[in-house]
């Protein structure tokens, strides 16, 4: 059967959960009912009358997620993932779900269509952001959260961080956000071997600096490698938010050794 014509169907599906129990189905009928009146028969009363109204042996949230992994693993980021993501968020899935669920789809189906589908995804949940500040406003600018006021390290930043771990396993994941003109220590990520630390920028600006060399500016998508046992530091440009997942690499010995601040002489240098 033709893809093209299924990723063009998928993307007008409109079903309706009943007693959580029986999906009534129509955009068969009602797109090629004329046309192909056996497909949308199968569309609609199979697909959805049947497999996925089979609730008793797989629940409508985790259907959603295999349909998910599916249509990125294909590549399939149109209007149909964002039906799907929709359907999602409507079976139960959260925002900092769906985060953790597409950062893992990325190991497996490729980083490039996880971007694709962080872009969706963060249009469908961002009206679970209230308020009007700067910090909310941010928020809606990405799918992963803001989390919590970073005080465990505050003595280490200048200025308002937070943390929100994304994952704990496999590979340890955190998405830290800076507000503007906030940024660490320098620092050093020591390590016998291996080691490091690995940066993606997620949203706003920022910057990134080893001792030196000139600053390097952060832009959602920049990736940054960050040697170990090198000092550096990074952070919030000066007139925006800017927040990045970072990626401790595996490595013997490993320690963070903080040193002192970035003073404003410094970094007023970047300019904005």
């Amino acid at each position: 059967m033709n893809k093209t014509f299924l990723v063009a169907l998928f993307s007008i599906l409109t079903f309706e959960i009943m007693a959580q129990e029986k999906i009534v189905q129509t955009a068969g009928r009602d797109q090629l009912g004329d046309f192909a009146p056996k497909f949308a028969e199968l569309n609609d009363d199979v697909l959805f009358g049947e497999v996925w109204s089979r609730t008793d042996k797989l629940g409508l949230r985790d259907r959603s997620l295999v349909t998910i992994t599916s249509l990125i693993s294909q590549g399939i980021t149109d209007s149909s993932l964002t039906y799907h993501l929709q359907s999602a968020k409507q079976n139960g899935i959260t925002r900092t779900e769906i985060a953790e669920i597409l950062t893992h789809i990325g190991f497996y189906a490729g980083w490039p269509k996880a971007w694709a589908a962080f872009r969706l995804a963060k249009g469908v949940w961002n009206d679970d952001v209230a308020g009007d500040d700067a910090k909310a406003a941010f928020q809606r600018e990405m799918i992963f959260p803001i989390g919590e006021p970073n005080t465990a390290y505050a003595r280490y930043f200048t200025g308002n961080s937070y943390l929100a771990p994304v994952s704990t396993e496999q590979v340890a994941i955190a998405n830290v956000t800076f507000e503007p003109r906030c940024r660490n220590n320098w620092h050093v990520h020591r390590a016998a071997s291996g080691g490091g630390q690995m940066l993606v920028g997620v949203a706003g600006r920022g910057w990134y600096q080893e001792e030196g060399k000139p600053a390097v500016e952060i832009l959602p998508g920049t990736v940054i490698h960050i040697p170990a046992n090198v000092k550096h530091w990074h952070g919030a440009a000066a007139d925006c938010w800017f927040a990045h997942l970072a990626f401790e690499v595996p490595g013997e010995a490993t320690s963070n050794e903080w040193l002192e601040p970035v003073t404003d002489e410094e970094y007023n240098r970047l300019g904005k």
